[in-house]
């Protein structure tokens, strides 16, 4: 039966089951009560792929007998809601579908393991490559062969190998982002060359478990190193072959609540982070297009046009399907491209997702029908009826928040197909809880205004009070500059591991976007070189002002341990006390980055109905 509309998605006449987290106090009860993904569901039994059985009646196929792991979880269950509850007939033009996958279970990484006395590693300290190299020349089980050389031999279109640990996405530490995920484009005419390609992938996925990323995060989970086991998933990639580039239409990233409203929007109505080409640019924290669901057409936060095109996604990934690379098994993106715009032009679809700056009128024109700069705007795909592109993401989220009884994250890409009977195609590629706190927190004005306060923001993410945090690790703003961000991020490491050993939490203060690729958007870390930082502050500049990355990886691990994440805006926040930072004890300080301790604990609260915070020191 057809759904009714409500005032939050659109779509049922009642509110989802884990609450609407705004109507009374907060967001939702924290953890107790709450599944997670290890132990919200049983083990699952899956069709073993064979010869006979490519297909398969669930659409999910495995190779080996173990536990498919956190991620193929979460899928099975969307393949499974979008069998059995999606209305597809609200969408006759599109198709909805988790691309097919196998599932190597987590029996053949025991296997591997064993088999290759590869547990020593976890006995030394060994660097990302020295286990990457063990991995890679050890051999894979014999008897698993067979099947990868019959998987490899049916499917032809690039493949996704990505991760699916046992600790994956749960509701706990979701570890999103820890583990390898590596694309093949699967396009040699050898089987056998194909064959090892994929092989090599999954040793690297495999490897990524102990690299020293994973085992710190684990440690800063509380986890320890045997209580992870790995299982692969093999997947098509969503998108089309444009001449030597396969990539989709549109990525995305949807979540139930957005941390950073504006405008008219509001928490409860979530936010959509859309990118061209593949997903690694949204999770890597690179530019996209950012917009709430419930207001598909609502003009973005700029001043005007100009601003927009300045702010707007200039590059995009795609799987190389052309000449292949410099050998380079340990990268993940060794068979990934990076191309431009006008390369997207020339492909023909950019039309699609783009608007085009008219400087007669000084204003943005929805698709590429006149000459100007171009900026991704994905307005032809939300504000034109031919596709319904934003309809088919607000189902998926309300689809995903029942499945899970809780708010979530999720990602998606589709693509357009023409001469079909169902021209849209939108693969449904990942489901996760998302993890918020209960806590009511108010925050007085004389707090606000205190001669006491480090810092304060309009822009917090997360929520609570943390209280006895007496080190702060800081980028010097006389010193700073984006040149020498990835010298900073090592500089921040250092101190974050020693920090680790004495068991001491601090506050992280720097410039631009934490965690982006992009070393020209900010300060790039990866999660375990800022692992014991309790509290976040990223701030702006005249010359670096780039909106908060919510679809990344990196702010999922955020929300998923907790992390208070302040946002000050240059053009809207107090500066943070430069002058009492400079009068406080100084543990350490390198050419760019700072480490002081005071003496008094620092009151650190965050009100996540209102996301407003402040810092308040002794």
């Amino acid at each position: 039966m057809a759904s009714k509309p409500n005032e939050r998605y659109g779509l049922v006449d009642s509110t989802p089951k884990y609450l609407n987290f705004f109507r009374e106090s907060l967001i939702l009860p924290s953890g107790k009560g709450l599944p997670n993904e290890g132990n919200r569901r049983s083990r699952m039994q899956l069709e073993p792929l064979n010869r006979h059985n490519y297909t398969g009646a669930n659409g999910v196929l495995a190779i080996g007998r173990g536990e498919p792991g956190g991620k193929a979880h979460a899928l099975a269950d969307m393949h499974e809601m979008l069998i059995q509850r999606f209305d597809q007939v609200r969408f006759p033009r599109a198709k909805v579908v988790v691309p097919h996958m196998v599932v190597l279970t987590t029996d053949v990484f025991e296997r591997f393991v064993e088999r290759n006395r590869l547990r020593r590693l976890l006995e030394e300290d060994t660097s990302l490559e020295q286990v990457a190299r063990a991995f890679l020349t050890a051999s894979m089980p014999t008897e698993i062969l067979g099947d990868l050389h019959t998987y490899i031999a049916r499917q032809r279109t690039p493949i996704a190998v990505r991760s699916s640990g046992l600790l994956e996405d749960a509701l706990e530490n979701p570890f999103a982002g820890v583990y390898a995920t590596k694309m093949i484009p699967n396009h040699q005419g050898s089987t056998d060359a194909r064959f090892n390609a994929l092989v090599n992938a999954v040793k690297l996925v495999f490897a990524s478990t102990w690299f020293p990323e994973a085992r710190a995060y684990r440690q800063a989970a509380g986890r320890g190193d045997d209580e992870e086991k790995m299982a692969v998933i093999l997947q098509e990639v969503v998108g089309r072959r444009r001449h030597n580039r396969f990539y989709p239409l549109f990525s995305g990233v949807g979540r139930s609540i957005n941390f950073y409203p504006t405008g008219r929007s509001k928490p409860e109505q979530g936010v959509v982070n859309l990118a061209l080409g593949l997903g690694k640019q949204i999770v890597d924290g690179g530019i996209a297009w950012t917009y709430c669901p419930a207001q598909p057409k609502a003009p973005p936060p700029v001043a005007g046009p100009r601003d927009l095109l300045d702010l707007s996604q200039r590059t995009f990934w795609a799987v190389n399907m052309g000449e292949q690379p410099i050998y380079n098994p340990i990268g993940e993106d060794e068979y990934l491209i990076q191309a431009g715009l006008k390369v997207a032009e020339a492909d023909g679809i950019l039309r699609h997702v783009a608007s085009t700056y008219d400087g007669r009128s000084d204003r943005m024109v929805l698709g590429t029908g006149v000459d100007g700069p171009r900026a991704v705007t994905f307005a032809p795909l939300l504000q034109l009826p031919d596709y319904p592109v934003n309809d088919i993401i607000r189902a998926l989220l309300h689809q995903a928040e029942e499945t899970f009884s809780s708010p979530v994250e999720i990602e998606f890409a589709g693509d357009i197909y023409k001469n079909a009977d169902k021209p849209l195609r939108v693969g449904f590629l990942q489901a996760r809880p998302m993890r918020v706190s209960s806590e009511e927190v108010n925050i007085t004005a004389d707090e606000l205004e205190s001669n006491r306060r480090l810092a304060s923001s309009r822009s917090v993410l997360g929520n609570g009070i943390v209280e006895g945090i007496q080190d702060i690790v800081y980028v010097d703003p006389e010193s700073f500059n984006l040149k020498h961000s990835r010298s900073i991020a090592m500089q921040i490491d250092a101190m974050n591991r020693t920090l680790r050993k004495e068991g001491r939490p601090y506050l992280l203060i720097g410039f631009g976007r934490w965690g982006s690729t992009d070393p020209w958007l900010g300060i790039p870390v990866q999660w375990s070189q800022i692992a014991e930082a309790k509290v976040i502050l990223e701030l702006t500049r005249p010359d670096l002002f780039v909106d908060p990355s919510q679809g990344s990886h990196f702010f999922h691990n955020v929300t998923g341990f907790q992390v208070l994440y302040f946002h000050v805006r240059h053009d809207r926040d107090p500066a943070p006390d430069w002058e009492w930072l400079g009068l406080q004890e100084q543990v350490k300080q390198t050419e760019h980055v700072r480490h002081v301790r005071i003496r008094e604990p620092l009151r650190i609260l965050a009100d996540g109905r209102t996301g407003t915070g402040v810092i308040l020191h002794g």
